[in-house]
């Protein structure tokens, strides 16, 4: 770069201009620049160099915390797994434990956050994301463990317990279900679509009771 003189006023304002950078934000930075592109463009829709740009870093800058592209999204996918969870806990937390009600404002808080963030909420289930990856499946047996700790309290039995673990996934099948059916935008037309607060009771006393 060539320094090229200029008075004082012209420089502050030069340097007011710029963009603050920290590079203990890089990482925070980049993951919530991506997260917005994904939810704009669809994870398929950008390139490295375009989210560097955005988050107004240099194109080499990402690589000082990520391999590639597929590690930033597992990064990104993970971060909305970490808010799905916290969604979910506090939904549970505000209910009666043991209570179906418990269970419904699970199954709202999922499908909450799928409407919320529709291209991180594909991320997160999509074939790009290991479920093998040992950070992946921690962050995935968060929110799992929120639902099968309400299902056990319902029951009286351990998390554990077979039959816990048989009605707790499908639970999980029915909300997940609906929540790309929402999504996706493929709900049944106004007159036959069902009230949702009345399908997550009716899927919790059939699932729990029935």
């Amino acid at each position: 770069m060539i320094l090229r003189a200029g008075n004082g006023s012209e420089i502050a304002a030069a340097m007011s201009n710029r963009r603050p950078y920290h590079h203990g934000d890089l990482r925070a930075q980049l993951l919530e620049t991506v997260r917005a592109l994904i939810e704009e463009k669809g994870p398929d829709g950008f390139s490295i160099s375009e989210a560097s740009r955005r988050a107004g870093v240099s194109s080499a800058a990402p690589y000082k915390h990520f391999r590639d592209k597929p590690e930033i999204m597992k990064a990104v996918a993970i971060a909305g797994m970490e808010r799905l969870a916290d969604r979910m806990e506090a939904a549970a937390q505000a209910k009666p434990e043991a209570s179906l009600e418990r269970l419904s404002a699970i199954g709202k808080a999922y499908i909450d956050f799928a409407r919320a963030e529709p291209g991180i909420f594909r991320v997160m289930f999509g074939a790009t994301i290991h479920d093998e990856d040992p950070d992946v499946q921690r962050a995935g047996r968060r929110s799992y463990g929120i639902l099968l700790d309400a299902v056990g309290a319902r029951l009286g039995r351990e998390p554990t317990d077979p039959d816990v673990l048989m009605r707790a996934y499908s639970l999980w099948t029915l909300v997940h279900g609906h929540s790309f059916l929402v999504i996706d935008d493929n709900m049944p037309s106004e007159g036959a679509r069902p009230d949702e607060d009345a399908f997550l009771d009716q899927v919790g006393r059939q699932v729990m009771d029935g």
